[in-house]
């Protein structure tokens, strides 16, 4: 059988081909355009050359989409490569030149004799979902988080006091704020007239921040310089947080109805300290299918939750925090087992039992984060429920 290797160095706009056989030999070496009709042609072109073809790209998501689309589609068998790798892996190769046809030839070159890479297969509907919704989640959590930090800026410079009073994470602090921005203008309105206008607004706890934005105003009479233009931008701002928080809500709602949705989210979820938000985004990241990870080890190194070694000569048992994982499933995961504390007997014995051994409150709970990774990896393979004596034991 003849079997060739196609690297595909992956691009916004066009992507480079680099085919070799099983000697390493050059076969064709193309630039195409990221467009259906030429990637089709060069499918057809590479499949002429040989029996078999593997294909291997380094990205798997993005501007490589189509073309891995039109692969699976064309039942080819496709690996994939990550950047890192082909990077480190460059510098193994002749000559110092960096080009796209370079990157494309080590990465078909690498698929020719690696035997660890992972192969792309195609994707769920709902995991995609899911992928997409917690990916704009973040997105938007982001720009909400900025928007905040610009805005509390913004606010400590013409009225600290009051920047120092208000909790920006709530919602009516931010109602206020699109009407009332400077100590002056906040005396002048008088605290009945502004617990009035809260309640127009259908705000809560309307006297308490009333009373607290009177105090934080009469402990400043001074204007500072550029207040006025200073006060619209503040009130510009804490509109467009309060748009923003809408929008994640929104998004809250959609992900929680595609989480539902799906056949292993009862599973994930009758974990405790798991809801509907760790849930998706736990499911988005590992994608439902315990077959690509043999063991739960491969599961927790993929979060970040196993040490890697790092021993040389006589200094051996030197572990460090691995660079590559899933940082998102790594936070997801930690989160639910810091939260599983507060809900779960067995959970808050093991954090004490680490508390007790010395470890710092982030080492314990990464600690139980990474003992419950063997508990979920054991749950989506047995396709069961969690419960606190697993079923074996209470057969025996």
């Amino acid at each position: 059988m003849n079997r060739i290797w196609a690297g595909i160095d992956a691009g916004k706009g066009h992507h480079l081909c680099f085919v070799i056989d099983a000697e390493g030999t050059k076969l064709l070496s193309r630039r195409v355009a990221n467009d259906e009709p030429d990637l089709l042609q060069l499918i057809t072109d590479v499949l002429a050359l040989g029996d078999e073809v593997i294909w291997a790209i380094d990205l798997a998501d993005g501007g490589a989409a189509l073309v891995i689309a039109l692969l699976l589609n064309h039942d080819q068998q496709v690996l994939y490569i990550p950047g890192r790798t082909v990077n480190r892996a460059t510098a193994g190769y002749r000559g110092e030149g960096k080009t796209d046809a370079r990157d494309a030839h080590v990465i078909a070159d690498q698929a020719r004799m690696r035997r660890d890479l992972q192969p792309i297969r195609p994707g769920d509907e709902a995991i995609i979902e899911l992928r997409l919704l917690t990916g704009r989640r973040a997105d938007l959590v982001c720009d909400r988080t900025r928007a905040v930090n610009r805005l509390r800026g913004l606010l400590t410079g013409i009225f600290p006091a009051f920047e120092r009073a208000l909790d920006l994470g709530n919602h009516w602090p931010l109602v206020l704020l699109t009407g009332y921005q400077t100590p002056a203008a906040i005396r002048r309105l008088g605290a009945s007239r502004l617990e009035q206008w809260l309640r127009n607004r259908k705000l809560r706890w309307c006297k308490a921040l009333a009373r607290t934005a009177m105090e934080a105003a009469e402990r400043q009479h001074t204007s500072v310089a550029g207040e006025k233009t200073v006060a619209a931008m503040v009130a510009t701002l804490a509109r467009e947080v309060i748009a923003l928080n809408d929008k994640i809500s929104e998004v809250d709602r959609q992900i929680e109805a595609s989480f539902r949705a799906h056949r292993q989210a009862a599973i994930i979820a009758s974990m405790p300290g798991i809801g509907n938000l760790l849930g998706a985004e736990i499911l988005a990241a590992i994608g439902g299918d315990m077959d690509l990870f043999g063991s739960p080890d491969r599961l927790a190194t993929y979060a970040g939750l196993a040490p890697a070694p790092r021993d040389s000569g006589k200094v051996s048992g030197n572990r460090h925090r691995p660079k590559r994982y899933h940082r998102r499933l790594q936070r997801a995961l930690f989160l639910a087992a810091m939260s599983s504390i507060t809900c779960c007997l067995e959970s808050r014995r093991y954090y004490d039992r680490k508390r007790a051994e010395g470890k710092r409150h982030s080492q314990a709970v990464l600690a139980l984060a990474r003992r419950r990774v063997n508990v979920l990896w054991a749950l989506l393979r047995d396709q069961r429920h969690y419960e606190l004596t697993p079923p074996a034991a209470t057969a025996s």
